[in-house]
């Protein structure tokens, strides 16, 4: 009988609970805009920094390191041209059977010099497959001028946007391109160039080239491939698990001096990235919700304060302090769970507005540019990222609670009604 009781009250409290959170219409609804102004602008600014994480890798797997490469162990040591991958074709026809693997680029890579008339830089020349490579690599959607390497014509490169700009080049010019052959003799020859692309890291605009493969294997007198990059189809670039499991499917048919590695161990900064950013996520929710706390703290004191008298009168008609308690850290919860549906609420519908048009970045664009970052962001806030928002304030709307209904129910029925606020 008593259980039934205590259920049937709880509407009750919580009913007369909400009545007084709302007796002070002015005070409430002003710590309730505060909460949901503050919700908004901490979810946006963690969608940002996880858009922004999220596309920094994005970039790096799609241009640079790709799902998985396999490379013979010398090569990883020091890049010399004559340490090619031992058995190659076992590993293509492998992933040739794999339905997960979207594309597959064998690279003969060579460093050389390229030069015009004006200027010569070092870089690093990617001979490649056309059509394999555009099946990896987004290089054949990000040509500004120009065409993808063609199998027609003699000799033809597609360098970026920034180093034909550097060696004063445009479409249809004449670069010169030299580097050490099998026999570390210096080999070279002319090429012409034929598109220019633009991707979003400007380091690595700085430092590649591509030409086709057969063309850089005539030049350097030797057949093979030094890098064989994997792309894999439908893969979430913040989890490496597929990724990890193809290589271990991989490594059966790898001859014992090659080597295949997931994109996180051919840059491990960006498991780093990934690994600090619920830490980051975390620290920034930490910092507004305990700010939300004493906010929450202050109102509550204030409330339960002005109602000192109130309270004494119900303890000396016998009310319980246990149900005096309960009936504080109920407002406290009503006014954390109103600001905390309303400001989420809120911040689902701007992340999907943002989400859709995309943030600019504007004048920041050139110094992200260096980190692999587009000029547009798209935020990013996972379901799991909104619900320990929504815990983290119902459980500090307890805590903040607490000491204002132990500063109540520790006084004796007398002294509260003889308390004048």
């Amino acid at each position: 009988m008593t259980k039934d009781k205590a259920i049937w009250h709880l509407p009750m409290l919580a009913l007369l609970a909400w009545r007084n959170l709302w007796r002070n219409r002015l005070r409430t609804s002003i710590m309730v805009c505060a909460m949901v102004f503050g919700l908004v602008g901490v979810v946006v600014m963690i969608g940002f920094m996880t858009g922004m994480y999220a596309n920094m890798i994005d970039n790096a797997v799609a241009w640079q390191t790709s799902h998985l490469q396999v490379h013979n162990k010398d090569y990883l040591l020091d890049p010399d041209i004559n340490s090619r991958i031992s058995a190659p074709e076992p590993v293509l026809a492998r992933l040739a059977e794999l339905p997960e693997v979207q594309g597959v680029s064998a690279r003969f890579l060579v460093q050389g010099m390229l030069a015009s008339p004006r200027a010569s830089r070092g870089i690093r020349i990617n001979g490649v497959d056309p059509a394999a490579e555009a099946k990896v690599t987004p290089i054949a959607e990000h040509i500004t001028e120009g065409d993808w390497l063609d199998l027609a014509g003699r000799h033809p490169i597609v360098i970026s946007q920034k180093t034909a700009n550097r060696l004063k080049l445009r479409l249809g010019s004449k670069v010169v391109l030299t580097f050490s052959n099998a026999d570390k003799a210096v080999s070279g020859a002319a090429f012409r160039v034929a598109g220019l692309y633009r991707s979003p890291s400007s380091t690595f605009d700085e430092a590649n080239a591509y030409v086709r493969r057969q063309d850089l294997i005539q030049l350097a007198g030797l057949d093979g491939v030094h890098e064989i990059a994997i792309r894999l189809s439908n893969s979430d670039s913040l989890d490496n698990s597929r990724a990890r499991a193809v290589a271990k499917a991989l490594s059966s048919d790898l001859a014992p001096q090659d080597r295949v590695r997931d994109w996180q161990q051919i840059q491990p900064m960006l498991a780093t990235i990934i690994a600090q950013m619920g830490t980051s996520n975390a620290v920034i929710l930490v910092i507004f919700i305990s700010a939300l706390g004493l906010g929450i703290t202050n109102i509550m004191l204030m409330a339960v304060f002005e109602r000192t008298r109130e309270f004494g009168v119900l303890m000396a008609i016998g009310m319980v302090k246990r149900k005096i308690m309960g009936l504080i850290l109920l407002e406290s919860l009503l006014l954390g769970l109103t600001g905390a549906f309303l400001g989420l609420l809120l911040s689902v519908m701007v992340i999907a507005l943002l989400g859709k048009t995309g943030i600019p970045l504007g004048s920041m664009a050139d110094g992200l540019g260096a980190f692999g970052v587009s000029t547009t962001l798209y935020p990013q806030v996972a379901m799991d990222q909104y619900l320990l928002t929504l815990a983290m304030v119902v459980g500090v709307s307890l805590l903040a609670a607490l000491y204002p209904a132990r500063q109540i129910i520790k006084q004796r029925p007398v002294d509260a009604m003889a308390q004048k606020h």
